[in-house]
């Protein structure tokens, strides 16, 4: 599966992708909201992990554009990774427009759970 990562922890992006590639993904990251969506214009990706909390425009942001996009190839499985909890006012903010939400630190057999069965 091909996985657009949008966080701007570099670092928290870049150990994410590197799990990924162990279960056979792969993976682009972006550290900005406006990098995922030129991202995501220009290449074919199946999921999108998307950090709610970005310097540039809220993840929830970011999702509700993928979601009205109607460009073949845009990602369909969106993932909310955060520091917060869904219980949280701004996890719940994401409500509707995620499929899944991760709490960070991610729990990548959940997260190869929600990839492998792809909803």
């Amino acid at each position: 599966m091909n996985v657009l990562i949008v966080d701007d922890n570099q670092a928290s992006a870049d150990l994410l992708q590197e799990l990924l590639s162990l279960f056979d993904h792969t993976s682009r990251c972006t550290y900005t909201a406006q990098q995922a969506l030129d991202a995501a214009a220009a290449e074919n990706f199946e999921a999108a992990l998307i950090d709610l909390t970005l310097p540039d425009m809220p993840g929830t942001e970011v999702a509700r554009r993928l979601r009205e996009s109607t460009r073949e190839g845009t990602p369909r499985l969106l993932v909310a990774v955060s520091g917060f909890s869904a219980r949280d006012s701004n996890g719940r903010a994401a409500d509707g427009l995620f499929d899944h939400h991760l709490q960070k630190p991610v729990d990548i057999a959940k997260l190869e759970h929600i990839l492998a069965s792809g909803a």
